[in-house]
């Protein structure tokens, strides 16, 4: 077997994180396909993606506090058991509802099923909370600071090959056979998952003697995101791009169904595409960004990502679509890649997990918000425009919208990145 003998911690670690993303990435494509066979209309689709995003806006600061007093690596360990836990139960509830009804245009043809997978999405979007953000702080316990963008883009590259190249491939692939396949099998994935980092070696770090006082502990984490003007307009500009991307994940599914005439598998392999751009900008990430500098790398990769959502509607057929979606990932993993990398190297470690979750509150938290307004977009233009260019709308308010957020900042992001001396602010 090969992940048995992956022994150093950082391989080890990205394996971990790989089996784990392909579960996600067959998810990918099974939530919101078996929320489209439950109902036609957008923003009832919407509520099952959204009870996986919502958790991050009510437990991101919890979590930071939690990763920062508990040992990491077991938080990872209980957060995927948790997660394991909640596919056996979906799993099992769409199984029992199988064969469905056809989906009406309003309303539900299975409330109950629908009440069952709303309430293990909420299930797994908590436990993916805490999981997330203890992994985020473990990384640079696991490789030296000079080498943080190389690990990145390496975890990212792995991540996104399972997540959103093979994962979302084989997610069509078993949801084309039985509904409930992909839910059953993440159970095995997220097992095995758990059996890797049970085996992790991470190096220990300083722990906190005496009483512990949570709201000091929170005060500390936000009073130090305050004195870092680069950070916030890093957690502010993140937040609003995922709202944005948020709005044209929820709309593509729709899109591809009913304007290209495209069937899961097909989806599936669009999905694919953007994956192999992740990988390759996560693979070329670090090295670009030493070439170019980190600012003008950061600028390039956030302009010409937001500029692929304005693309989509125009893409006549699923193989332009998939290209389009090609360089989406591409610049999109290399803007992370710089990005989360000033972070990790700018927070100390101590209070990584504090200032990461209040971070993430911002950037993950306006998830929810993009997939419930991409839904109400849609059903506010249907009337106007037609169903069809209603189902495109938010790729254009989307494209707009992060467009002129990074024309905005764009000296900010050359200046903040160019300069880490500016990222907290002394006094």
């Amino acid at each position: 077997m090969i992940f048995p003998r992956l022994t150093a911690p950082l391989p080890r670690f990205i394996a971990a994180s790989a089996v784990t993303n392909l579960g996600d990435g067959i998810a990918v494509v099974a939530w919101a396909w078996v929320a489209t066979l439950l109902t036609r209309d957008p923003l009832l689709v919407a509520l099952i993606p959204v009870a996986l995003r919502l958790p991050w806006a009510i437990f991101a600061i919890p979590a930071g506090i939690v990763t920062d007093r508990v040992n990491r690596k077991m938080l990872i360990l209980a957060a995927d058991v948790v997660r394991a836990i909640a596919f056996v139960i979906a799993a099992f509830a769409i199984h029992l509802a199988t064969p469905l009804p056809p989906a009406p245009e309003s309303g539900l043809a299975d409330p109950m099923l629908f009440a069952v997978l709303g309430i293990t999405a909420l299930l797994i979007g908590a436990a993916e909370v805490f999981r997330d953000n203890a992994a985020q702080t473990v990384l640079p316990s696991l490789v030296a600071s000079d080498k943080l963008e190389s690990a990145n883009g390496q975890l990212w590259s792995a991540e996104l090959t399972a997540n959103a190249l093979a994962g979302p491939a084989l997610g069509a692939f078993l949801l084309a056979e039985a509904v409930a396949l992909p839910f059953a099998f993440n159970i095995a994935a997220y097992a095995l998952a758990v059996a890797l980092v049970a085996r992790l070696k991470v190096r220990p770090r300083s722990r906190t003697r005496g009483r512990r006082d949570w709201k000091a502990e929170f005060r500390q984490g936000f009073e130090f995101l305050m004195k870092a003007p680069m950070l916030r307009m890093l957690a502010v500009l993140t937040g609003l791009w995922n709202m944005c991307h948020q709005m044209v994940v929820m709309a593509l599914v729709l899109h591809v169904q009913e304007n290209l005439g495209a069937g899961p598998r097909a989806y599936g392999v669009m999905l694919a595409a953007g994956a192999i751009g992740g990988v390759i900008g996560g693979v070329i990430g670090g090295h670009v960004a030493a070439r170019l500098g980190r600012g003008r790398t950061a600028q390039w990769a956030l302009l010409l990502s937001s500029a692929s959502f304005l693309l989509i509607p125009w893409m006549p057929g699923p193989v332009s679509l998939a290209l389009v979606l090609a360089a989406f990932g591409l610049f999109g993993v290399t803007w992370d890649a710089v990005s989360v990398a000033y972070r990790q190297r700018m927070i100390p470690d101590e209070i990584l997990g504090r200032v990461t979750s209040l971070y993430r509150l911002t950037t993950w938290g306006m998830m929810p918000v993009g997939l419930l307004l991409s839904g109400w977009l849609v059903r506010v233009g249907e009337p106007v425009l037609g169903r069809s260019a209603a189902l495109e709308l938010p790729f254009f308010v989307a494209g707009a919208t992060t467009v002129g957020l990074t024309v905005m900042a764009w000296v900010r992001v050359g200046r903040g990145f160019a300069e880490p001396g500016a990222a907290v602010r002394k006094g």
